[in-house]
This record gives C-alpha cells, sequence and structure tokens, in this order.
C-alpha cells in the first residue's frame, strides 16, 4: 500500500517534548516601536539556543490565541501615550519575560503548538492539519471505504498527531477515529518489523485495551483507526469536558474537576496495574500513560495509543520524569505515570510540581501512601515500586475484576526480539538525556552557591584570614632579617673582622655576610706576651678592648705580622 509518502522519509529526530527556556536579552527602538530580542534555548544545552526578534504586538496576538486556556495570563498592559519612555520599555521588558517564564514553565500551555511556533518558527513552521489531510486523502485513494465526517480539531496534545473523525460506507452510522502521526526521535524498529507490529494491533485483546479496528505505517508515519466513544476519556470525565473541545480548552483551566470516589479510585486504578502488568510481563513498551490515554467504557477503563511507542513518540509526562536518574526504564516510567495519574484522579487536577512536598487529604490514608512510594521526593532519591509491588498494597490488593475476558496477543519471535532492542534503544536514549540534565543541574548549583550572599562572606572571612596570614609572615620573615642583620653587624665589629694598617690595602666587598673566623693561634715562648686586651679583642670582647690594643700600637709595643692573603694579622 503506497501512503503518506513524504519529501523527507524517516522520523522526527526533534522531541517536541523538551522544554523551551528564553530570556529576553536586549531591546531596540525602531522609528514607532520597539523590539525585543529574545534568546531561545532547547533543554540544557546552551548550544541547542538561537534568537528571535519579538514585538508586543507579536505578544499580544499570542495572548489573544492563548485566551481559550481559560488561564489568567501575565501580559503586561497596552500603553498608547509615552510607550517609547525609556522607564517604561524597561518595566516593560520585565513583564513580557515575566510572561515568557509563564507560558514556558505552564505543561500543558508549553507544548500547545501557538507556544512552539512563537519560539521556534523554524522548526514548527509546517502546517500538520494540512500535511495530515493530505497523507490521509492518499490512504483513502487505496482504502475507499472510507471518508471523512470533520476533522476533530487540536483534541490532543500532539503537534504531529490528527484526528479526523471517520465513517464506513458499510456502516455510515458508525462513528469512528482516524488518527495520524509522524515517527517520533523514539522509532527503533526496522521498517518491516514496524509494519509488522503495526498489522498486528487490530488482534491483540485484552480487556483493558481499547480495541484498534485498522492499522498501518510506512517509512515515515503511522496511521490507526478505533471506535469512537461519545463518553470520552478519563480525563474528560474527571474535567466535565466534552470530548471533542480542543485539548487546552478541556484541561488547562476546567471550570468543573472533581475527584473519583474511593470505590472508582480502587477499581479503575486495579484495572489499570493489571493491563501493565500484562505489556510489562509481554516485554511491549509503552510509557504513554495519562487519563487522556484511558477511555472509559461503562465502569471499565481501557487503555489507549498502544501505537505510540511503536511509533517512538515522546510520552506526555516526558519533561518530568528526565528529571530523575532513578526512572530509568520504561516499566519505571509507567510507574511513575499511573503515580501521576492516581493524583489526578483522586484531586481532580495534576500536582502543581514533582516531586510532591505534601499531599492533600484524601478519600483514604492508603491512596497518600501509594502516592508517596512514586511521586515524593523520598521516592526519586531511592527507587520506584513495580507494577507487582503497587498491586499488593491494601488499596488494590482487596479488589475483585469480574471481566473474565483473556487475552489474545499473538507475536512472532523476530518481533518480540527486535521490540526488545527498540526497548533498550529508548532506555538509552533516555538515560543519556537524564545524565545531561544531572550535570546541568550540578552545574548550576555550583554557580548559585558561588555567587550567593552567604558564599560571598565566606570568602571575604576567608580571604581576610589569608591576608592576615600572610602579614604575619612577613612579619616574622622581616624580624628574622632584622635579627640576622643585626648578628651580622655585632659580628663584624668584634675579633673576626681584619685589623688593617694604614699601609694595607682594604679587603673589597663581596656582598655576603663575612662568615666568623678562628681565634689567632697563642704566640711562641720567644715572643712579647700579649696584653689581656689583645686577647680580648682576638675572642670578639669589647669595643674597649679594642681602643686599649689600637693606644699600645700607636706606642710602639705592638707590631703588626700580615699573613701571606691579608686576611687576619697575627701580633707579635
Amino acid at each position: 500500500m503506497a501512503f503518506m509518502e513524504k519529501k523527507s522519509p524517516g522520523k522526527v529526530l526533534l522531541d517536541d517534548s523538551v522544554p523551551l527556556s528564553c530570556v529576553i536579552e536586549a531591546s531596540q527602538n525602531l522609528q514607532s516601536h520597539t523590539e525585543y530580542i529574545i534568546r531561545v534555548q532547547r533543554g540544557v544545552s546552551a548550544e541547542n539556543s538561537w534568537q528571535i526578534i519579538r514585538r508586543y504586538s507579536d505578544f499580544d496576538v499570542l495572548n489573544a490565541s492563548l485566551q481559550i486556556s481559560g488561564l489568567a495570563l501575565p501580559l503586561p498592559p497596552k500603553k498608547l501615550i509615552g510607550n517609547m519612555d525609556r522607564e517604561f520599555i524597561a518595566e516593560r521588558q520585565r513583564g513580557l519575560q515575566n510572561y515568557l517564564n509563564f507560558i514556558t514553565t505552564q505543561h500543558m500551555l508549553s507544548n500547545c503548538e501557538l507556544v512552539k511556533k512563537f519560539l521556534d518558527p523554524i522548526n514548527y513552521s509546517s502546517n500538520y492539519t494540512e500535511i495530515a489531510l493530505q497523507q490521509v486523502s492518499m490512504f483513502f485513494r487505496s482504502e475507499p471505504n472510507w471518508e471523512v465526517v470533520e476533522p476533530l480539531k487540536e483534541i490532543g496534545w500532539r503537534l504531529r498527531k490528527r484526528h479526523l473523525l471517520i465513517k464506513s460506507k458499510d456502516q455510515p452510522k458508525e462513528r469512528q477515529v482516524l488518527s495520524w502521526a509522524d515517527l517520533g526521535p523514539d522509532m527503533f524498529l526496522s521498517d518491516k518489523d514496524l509494519q509488522s507490529a503495526m498489522k498486528l494491533l487490530p488482534s491483540w485483546s485484552h480487556p483493558y485495551i481499547y480495541p484498534v479496528t485498522f492499522a498501518t505505517a510506512s517509512e515515515s508515519s503511522g496511521l490507526v483507526i478505533r471506535m469512537y466513544n461519545e463518553k470520552g476519556t478519563l480525563r474528560d470525565y474527571i474535567c466535565k469536558a466534552k470530548p471533542k473541545d480542543p485539548f487546552m480548552k478541556k484541561y488547562c483551566s476546567p471550570k468543573k474537576i472533581q475527584g473519583l470516589d474511593l470505590q472508582q479510585i480502587k477499581t479503575f486504578g486495579r484495572q489499570i496495574l493489571e493491563v501493565l502488568k500484562f505489556l510489562h510481563e509481554k516485554r511491549i513498551p509503552y510509557g504513554h500513560l495519562h487519563p487522556s490515554n484511558v477511555m472509559l467504557d461503562g465502569d471499565t477503563c481501557k487503555l489507549l495509543d498502544l501505537e505510540n511507542a511503536l511509533l517512538g513518540l515522546p510520552s506526555y509526562y516526558r519533561s518530568y520524569y528526565t528529571q530523575s536518574r532513578k526512572i530509568n526504564t520504561t516499566e519505571a516510567i509507567d510507574v511513575y505515570s499511573f503515580g501521576h495519574l492516581l493524583y489526578e484522579i483522586t484531586y481532580g487536577r495534576p500536582p502543581d510540581s514533582v516531586p510532591v512536598d505534601s499531599f492533600p487529604s484524601a478519600p483514604s490514608s492508603d491512596i497518600v501512601s501509594v502516592l508517596q512510594s512514586i511521586l515524593s521526593a523520598d521516592a526519586w532519591k531511592t527507587s520506584m515500586p513495580t507494577v507487582a509491588q503497587l498491586l499488593e498494597t491494601p488499596l488494590f490488593a482487596d479488589v475483585l475484576l469480574l471481566n473474565a475476558e483473556k487475552p489474545q496477543f499473538k507475536m512472532p519471535t523476530k518481533l518480540k526480539e527486535a521490540l526488545k532492542t527498540a526497548k533498550e534503544c529508548m532506555e538509552k536514549r533516555l538515560n543519556e538525556e537524564q545524565k545531561a540534565i544531572h550535570r546541568h543541574k550540578r552545574l548550576a548549583r555550583a554557580q548559585s552557591h558561588h555567587g550567593s550572599e552567604e558564599e560571598k562572606k565566606r570568602r571575604k572571612i576567608l580571604a581576610r584570614k589569608q591576608k592576615s596570614k600572610q602579614s604575619v609572615t612577613e612579619t616574622e620573615v622581616d624580624i628574622s632579617a632584622k635579627s640576622s642583620n643585626s648578628n651580622n653587624v655585632n659580628s663584624g665589629s668584634g675579633a673576626s673582622s681584619p685589623l688593617t694598617s694604614p699601609s694595607s690595602p682594604t679587603p673589597p666587598s663581596t656582598g655576603v655576610s663575612p662568615v666568623p673566623l678562628p681565634p689567632a693561634p697563642p704566640p711562641p715562648k720567644s715572643e712579647i706576651d700579649v696584653p689581656s686586651q689583645s686577647i680580648a679583642i682576638a675572642n670578639g670582647a669589647g669595643r674597649g678592648a679594642l681602643l686599649s690594643s689600637i693606644q699600645s700600637f700607636k706606642k710602639g709595643h705592638l707590631k703588626p705580622a700580615l699573613t701571606n692573603d691579608c686576611s687576619t694579622p697575627t701580633i707579635k
């Protein structure tokens, strides 16, 4: 079957779930308006960044489009007079930065097509609805039994996935939903294996998996058809929303939210855990559990979108669990996603942030215990429980399931091996991303600590201490040097200095402190006895002895006898 041919065959390498962050670097005035220069970054790598230029009017258009969310968006107000004033522009820039921070950290807004196109116009310039219609029309040429009833505009959160309401000519009153999506960055199956797996989807049956009518794939995209359910998904039930409404309108700020009662939480939770256990035993990767991917069929929960993992699409909660290196397998992803889902069906809304510091009161303390084991900071630092362990908790252990339908899952051995290899590749990409985020966090913490006021004070104190120690050391060195010089001066005035007569030359200075010489040897017996003062001089006695010796020399009592080297005279 030849359909969905694209200009650039293959998977889309760009992961749309990676968060975008941005900083307004500068502003510039041009005649009648101001432009803001914005630095946008994808993920944690500073190298993966670019600049965009936006006017206030661009922000205003975006803000008007985002009103469908029902959120109170903090866009600074318009000002017609004085809007070129320097102080006003600086104030407006701060307000626009706050606005950007809001839309890039609110989970649903940050993933919507409007925000992506505003911040990254190069990668998100395509009209995905138009592309989907073109590809689906090619499919209908080869399968003329189907026809489009209406497009279901933006009922899901994915940019590259489109939904159409269709009908079969054989049963014109029966409505079905066609879903089309590009292949994503986690698609690691060969074209042959992918086509084989997609064709098997309609034959897979399980009491807690929503059935597929038809599925196929090409080298660049996939297509799935399943029955339309007017009751909608589990999230539609919680938010009291209409299934056909756009995703942001339904879920960003629902007017009516209602958590489920305890028995529903126990029953639905047990059903979801049972199907996750089954998929894990069959080694079929999933990783796409959230309330919008759980269809309500009476009192039964059924999983949607098993094809997402086969097509390599990134998970709805990916930006959350990439923050924890403990959530490093597809099984751990399913457990984390179950914790997120359990929080939503209990309180009627998703958690404000993850990990969760404290949990509101719940219909049962058993619910809080399970939530703490998955979403608390301690759980993120240690490890997640397994699905089997969750099934044994008091919250789910005593739930009786009445559905006796036996699962039907046939898969060739070769395809099992291919899925196992693809699963390992998914986990490898996840682990590499988690390591990069972990390194970035460590560096950010170090820089934050280095720049903190407390650290600055500590460094100042340390610098003062080092300076004080250096000053003390220099003082000690100076004292030691002065003491050494004093000793050298004293030794120079004693007996080690040579006595010279007026006719003897003065030894040249070498710049080196003179070394004290040994005392002169005693005179021979035949010579005149040396007065005691002279002996005192030879032994380095005082200045008075030196004067006495000089006087004796002048009177002729003493005569110098120079040695051959002219160093130290002996007295005869």
